[in-house]
């Protein structure tokens, strides 16, 4: 019989809650501690995994001392991006497997030596880039595969952001000391769904942003960086509206909240990147357009559709000639959180069948973010993306070697 996998979670709140959908010792995975510096969030991390599974977990204040006690075969490093980087790099050069929360560092040098340390110990590593595992980016990609609409030529992509505000603007998010820009924190999934889609990465990039909104609104003083304790909704909630009326944000702000970005990728295809963190609703919204058609999603969630145009039509059509509603989903993020820590956990058993997230993509979209915010500040010169050495694109991130 196999020996049940013994996981730990550096950073508990937040997304660490994604190791409860790995917690299941019947069918060999136990999460069996956590780490986190903030004392509040360590203890609730414990309650939780008492109420919840009636499971004993130990907490850590120190991820290191975890790692070094508890004899792991996996962590997720779920803690803020600019911590991603030293706390991958310890856990594997450790031998243990690492699930990485998006992105997978705020440099290009970072997510390279990250790269570099899962290879050179033989260690898997598997990135959180879960939106290739929503229902409606792979109908999206099963339709390009089929050829229905041909050669893909040009992808885009545009993201209104309502909650931009809360999510982004009232922590650590809103500084770029902690991450670059938020092309990579918050579009890093998108560019990496644009690789996907057009089946390439980005050769050269430049954009254009600004900070539009937030960096002039009245924020908390020094010292009061962060904010342990507060609920969600007094975080984050439709009544936050309009952006301008808010208050209470972030002490230091020097991110954009606009960006734009285009791209050339490196098999020809063309692509660009929109977003805006303090629109009135939401949308994430890709185009693809092919050498015989184009599709488009509407909406991201159970309610999302998948509309297809095949045949030249000179008015505007809001419904394609193909209709594709998704089904259902159980699990956060439509179902796709419990899908990608599904096939991190068959992974470490020997089984790399479902994944569908690499690092090397993963590093192809933050170099993608950072050289678009490097354009951005640079008052929009284009940026070329240094390639993988040939030893890292081509290695199987998802074994573990001897």
């Amino acid at each position: 019989m196999n020996k049940t996998l013994r996981l730990g979670i550096i950073g508990t709140c937040s997304r660490g809650t994604l190791g409860d959908y790995a917690h299941d010792p019947e069918h060999g995975a136990a999460v069996v501690a956590g780490a986190d510096p903030y004392d509040m969030q360590r203890n609730a991390f414990v309650e939780r995994y008492k109420e919840k599974f009636h499971s004993a977990v130990k907490g850590y204040a120190d991820y290191r001392e975890m790692i070094e006690k508890e004899q792991l075969d996996g962590v997720f490093v779920t803690a803020p991006d600019h911590l991603h980087e030293e706390m991958a790099v310890f856990a594997l050069n450790h031998k243990v497997a690492v699930y990485l929360e998006k992105p997978i560092a705020i440099t290009i040098e970072g997510a390279d030596r990250i790269l570099r340390a899962a290879c050179d110990s033989r260690t898997p590593l598997l990135l959180g880039h879960n939106m290739r595992y929503m229902n409606f980016t792979n109908q999206m990609k099963d339709l390009i595969d089929s050829g229905v609409i041909g050669e893909v030529k040009a992808v885009w992509c545009r993201h209104f952001i309502s909650y931009g505000g809360d999510a982004y603007f009232r922590d650590w998010h809103a500084n770029t000391k902690y991450t670059t820009s938020l092309l990579l924190q918050k579009g890093a999934h998108d560019i990496d769904i644009i690789h996907w889609l057009a089946g390439s990465h980005t050769h050269r990039v430049h954009g254009f942003g600004t900070m539009a909104m937030y960096d002039r609104l009245p924020r908390r003083p020094k010292g009061q960086e962060h904010l342990p304790g507060l609920t969600i909704g007094e975080v984050w909630g439709e009544k936050h509206w309009p952006p301008e009326e808010q208050t209470e944000f972030y002490p230091d702000i020097d991110n954009e909240d606009i960006n734009m970005v285009q791209m050339q990728l490196l098999n020809g295809v063309q692509a660009c990147y929109v977003q805006c963190h303090f629109t009135p609703d939401v949308c994430r919204n890709y185009t693809v357009i092919g050498s015989k058609g184009r599709l488009e999603n509407y909406g991201d969630g159970d309610d999302a559709t998948v509309q297809v145009w095949t045949r030249r039509c000179d008015r505007f059509r809001l419904e394609g000639d193909i209709t594709c509603r998704m089904p259902p989903s159980a699990g956060s993020h439509g179902g796709a959180d419990p899908k990608i820590v599904g096939s991190f956990v068959k992974m470490l058993q020997g089984d790399p069948s479902e994944v569908k997230s690499t690092p090397q993509a993963a590093r192809y979209s933050v170099a993608c973010g950072v050289l678009g915010a490097e354009s951005i500040r640079s008052g929009g010169a284009p940026k070329t993306v240094p390639e993988l050495p040939a030893e890292l694109e081509n290695y199987d991130f998802s074994t573990r070697g001897k």
